[in-house]
């Protein structure tokens, strides 16, 4: 692996082994505090829709015929894993989000080796709490789904691309293709990471920085892209029916910028010259080489660029926020080396420091004890359900929180359990349900008004549960009807995002 250039001129590193140790156990403090408080204290908080399917992949199967309405949901090997923990721990909050934790554990030792070799020798602190400033890093650390698995791949297969090129080795380019050859396989939406992979050999190559030839190569090259053809065909044949699966518009400009975290860029920048300047540091001649730079800059950039991209030639939007996860390790680590020139090698970790206290204090929902990992109470909310103690014949209302519950795939007569209420298999409710679509249509309404007719308004009381738009808009239609005039409504909720509200006959 390349390694930073050492500093030249008087040695200000000389503080003492003493204070080193010192400020490696003070960083080791800060950083255990935020885990602790980012991490794993949201665990117990209740699962969010997409986690609900996982759950539901796990459990079911990924063969499910309900699935066949959205096929890419299982389409990723990460399901390996919280079935692992299903099997020998049990379906549990905590312990379905455990691997991404280790998983995101891990990214943050892979950014801390490539900050020390790539930027600094004192730089691996001031990388790893840069990334843990980002909210999308601390997300996925205590998220069931696949995004902290692919981003961590993505830095380990990077660790193992440079020592491969560093050494020449082939077995090493072997191990190589081993890691980036499961990157595809985690999630369809990381296809424009493996541009990262192809510009920067191409720069260590042809600038003669590697003892790899052209030849060795071009045949690693050609085995990665062999182990990817599989992958290639499925995600071709899914992208024929991507209209269908489209939860948000074309980006704007400004979704870029706040995808690409320029605030972070930018105030990282700003910060350190007006640091340096306050207290007259001198600045650091050393720079990042030119290969170094690239891989950063492609770390950063070629996801959410690509995703762009194609959002806006194809009209279906891919640029959501959790797909760019995997970029934000180089948005980290282009705001470490955009502050490198302007930080004394002495500095680093002292600087360090303080940024890990801003994040215990601006990050750590400290307005509440037990800070929640989504803002969707699905798990309080059915329990509020369940405490009506609700009969077997009492309606449940239940609007799909799936963008793919639309008709003809939705009918009245829907089979449950099935994907598109898989939250009712992870948080049941007592009653009975009537599932609705995702959104409203002439099918739904026709639907909604012949069951308000022969149904509800022979009931004594009925729930509506669900989404809160989605149970907004039912509230309203039904409190129009003239056979539930005088009925009284309760909204139970919101439980974030979800709400549920009670009619109850007067």
């Amino acid at each position: 692996m390349q390694t930073a250039v050492k500093p030249t001129g008087p040695d200000v590193t000389n503080a003492g082994p003493a204070h080193a140790r010192l400020l490696n156990l003070l960083l080791s403090c800060i950083l255990t505090l935020i885990v602790i408080r980012l991490w794993l204290m949201p665990l117990p908080s209740s699962f969010w829709i997409d986690e609900m399917a996982t759950v539901f992949v796990v459990h079911i199967g990924a063969q499910d015929a309900s699935l066949q309405v959205a096929p890419q949901v299982a389409q990723s090997i990460y399901y390996v894993l919280p079935g692992i923990v299903d099997r020998f721990v049990g379906e549990s909050e905590v312990a379905y989000r455990i691997p991404s934790v280790l998983a995101m554990a891990a990214t943050l030792w892979f950014v801390f080796r490539l900050a020390v070799h790539f930027i600094h020798p004192e730089a691996g602190w001031f990388a790893v709490f840069a990334c843990l400033s980002l909210r999308g890093i601390n997300y996925q650390a205590a998220d069931a789904r696949p995004y902290a698995l692919g981003t961590c791949i993505a830095a380990g297969s990077l660790v193992l691309l440079i020592r491969w090129l560093d050494s020449g080795r082939f077995w090493d380019g072997l191990w190589f293709v081993a890691a980036a050859s499961l990157l595809w396989r985690v999630h369809l939406v990381y296809w424009p990471f493996y541009g990262v992979y192809v510009a920067y050999t191409i720069a260590r190559v042809v600038g003669a920085e590697t003892k790899v030839g052209r030849r060795q190569a071009v045949l690693i090259f050609a085995l990665l892209g062999t182990s990817l053809l599989p992958t290639a065909v499925t995600a071709l044949a899914l992208n024929r029916q991507a209209s269908a699966h489209v939860i948000g518009p074309v980006p704007s400009f400004e979704d870029l910028a706040n995808g690409v975290k320029l605030g972070l860029i930018a105030g990282s920048c700003m910060l350190a010259v007006l640091v340096a300047r306050w207290f007259r540091w001198p600045q650091n001649p050393e720079s990042v080489s030119g290969s170094a730079l690239l891989l950063i800059l492609c770390w950063w950039l070629i996801q959410p660029l690509c995703l762009f991209s194609f959002s806006w030639i194809t009209a279906n939007s891919v640029f959501v926020p959790r797909y760019l996860f995997i970029a934000l390790p180089g948005a980290a680590l282009m705001a470490t080396a955009i502050a490198a020139p302007f930080l004394p090698p002495v500095q680093w970790k002292r600087v360090s420091v303080g940024l890990g206290v801003g994040i215990l204090l601006f990050l750590g929902q400290w307005g509440r004890l037990w800070p929640v990992h989504e803002q969707s109470g699905w798990k309080a909310a059915a329990g509020r359900i369940q405490e009506l103690g609700l009969g077997p014949g009492e309606p449940v209302i239940c609007p799909s929180p799936f963008i793919e519950a639309r008709p003809p795939v939705w009918r009245p007569d829907y089979p449950l359990p099935g994907f598109l209420y898989a939250h009712l298999s992870v948080y049941p409710v007592r009653g009975k349900i009537y599932p609705f679509p995702f959104e409203a249509s002439l099918e739904a309404e026709k639907y909604a008004a012949r069951l308000s007719r022969e149904t509800l308004a022979g009931s004594r009381r009925f729930v509506i549960y669900g989404g809160d738009h989605s149970v907004w808009y039912w509230r309203e239609w039904f409190a129009a009807r003239a056979e539930l005039s005088g009925w009284r409504r309760r909204q139970l909720g919101p439980f974030g995002d979800v709400d549920v509200v009670l009619y109850e006959r007067n």
